[in-house]
């Protein structure tokens, strides 16, 4: 399958040609009777870009201006309109997670519209209003690739930010920025009459809640137990009643028990509340863990039915305490963990929202708050989630 490694090579021909072409220039220029020719470094190729880069774990986001690749064959280049704030940018700028490159660009909840296209791109037009998730290529050829599970690519994912970058050599740049290039199979349409505003988190928060419903079979009536009601959860909350469950968030803030029901929720369970707690034991059919931080996964564990899944998603910043083996053991009870989602999946969970009239709830800031936003996440003061309106670079 063609993808950005092979535009990569045939860009690399086309620049091996202009050089030989330099340099026979400069040695046959004196021999045609000519002053002396001397060979330039050919300009910088690339599309000029700029947006918000972390330089430096302890220092705010500022100003950056860089370049993307030129648009290849199957590339798609999407100017973008807006691009969420997701937890996992705030870990990654402050090197939490360790190993960040610097600079680093952020995002990766990016809806845009196409301004150019490859020649050999099929699925988009220019004007077409797209967007970009967490990943930007894989492999395209191993079992996972097969499987439309590119995020657990076996040759390693391209993800938005942050990633080497095998096509280019150099590391990914997000979503905190003016225009992005894609190859077209990491693009997702973005139907009509669905708010690019609200659709953006999707495209992270919508995907990584939507596929550990559909992969455990959420069904019809079940109960199912949304942990941590932030951007991830009140996402969740908001699908889980759209596949007919009966969603019920269970959240450390007092003033989101009565958001709840706004969501969709059937109920809601204050998890300090030790006998609102015992009162929901042993009666959940799934519960998705939302919460970006080390947390204790044993109360919620107890809430669950014998032979049911509590799968997290919210990538934790440290380890979890640890599992009362006995839970699991008596109940046949268990933990895992999923990431994000496949390519058709991204398309699926966004189709879904459109026909279910899904949106995340948002609050859009312009690009000169990011860090300020970045605190107000850290602090828990967001209903629910912030997007970057990127209009607001060009002022």
């Amino acid at each position: 399958m063609t993808n950005a490694r092979e535009n990569t090579v045939e860009r690399r021909d086309v620049l091996g040609t202009a050089i030989k072409a330099t340099v026979g220039a400069a040695v046959l220029g004196p021999l045609a009777g000519g002053g002396m020719v001397c060979a330039q470094p050919p300009a910088p190729k690339g599309i000029a870009a700029s947006g918000y880069a972390a330089t430096d774990a302890s220092v705010a986001l500022a100003p950056f201006d860089f370049l993307r690749r030129d648009v290849g064959p199957t590339d798609v280049q999407i100017d973008i309109l807006f691009c969420g704030v997701c937890h996992s940018d705030i870990h990654t700028a402050r090197n939490e997670w360790l190993g960040t490159v610097y600079p680093c660009v952020p995002g990766h909840e990016i809806v845009g519209r196409v301004s150019t296209v490859g020649n050999k791109v099929t699925r988009l037009k220019v004007g077409d209003v797209a967007a970009v998730g967490c990943m930007v290529d894989s492999c395209q050829r191993c079992p996972s690739c097969a499987e439309g599970l590119e995020q657990f690519c076996e040759n390693g994912t391209t993800f938005t930010y942050n990633s080497p970058d095998p096509g280019t050599g150099k590391t990914t740049y997000g979503g905190y920025s003016t225009t992005v290039v894609v190859t077209e199979k990491f693009v997702v349409k973005i139907p009509a009459g669905l708010d690019p505003k609200g659709a953006a988190p999707l495209l992270c928060a919508g995907v990584t809640t939507y596929s550990p419903m559909r992969h455990w079979k959420v069904l019809k009536g079940q109960k199912v137990g949304v942990v941590g009601i932030g951007g991830l959860g009140h996402v969740a909350v908001k699908i889980a009643r759209a596949l007919g469950a009966r969603p019920f968030a269970i959240t450390t803030s007092p003033g989101k028990i009565k958001d709840a029901g706004r969501l969709g929720a059937e109920g809601a369970v204050l998890s300090s509340d030790a006998k609102a707690m015992k009162g929901h034991a042993n009666s959940f059919d799934f519960i998705l863990s939302t919460v970006p931080r080390a947390h204790d996964l044993n109360p919620y564990v107890a809430l669950l039915k014998r032979d049911r899944t509590l799968v997290v998603v919210g990538a934790l910043d440290k380890k979890a305490s640890d599992l009362v083996a006995a839970q699991l053991i008596h109940a046949r009870k268990s933990v895992a963990g999923s990431l994000i989602g496949g390519m058709a999946e991204t398309q699926e969970v966004v189709d879904f929202c459109a026909k279910h009239k899904i949106t995340a709830d948002v609050e859009v800031i312009p690009a000169q708050k990011i860090n300020e936003a970045y605190d107000r996440v850290v602090k828990k003061d967001v209903r629910y989630r912030f997007v970057i309106d990127m209009a607001s670079l060009k002022k």
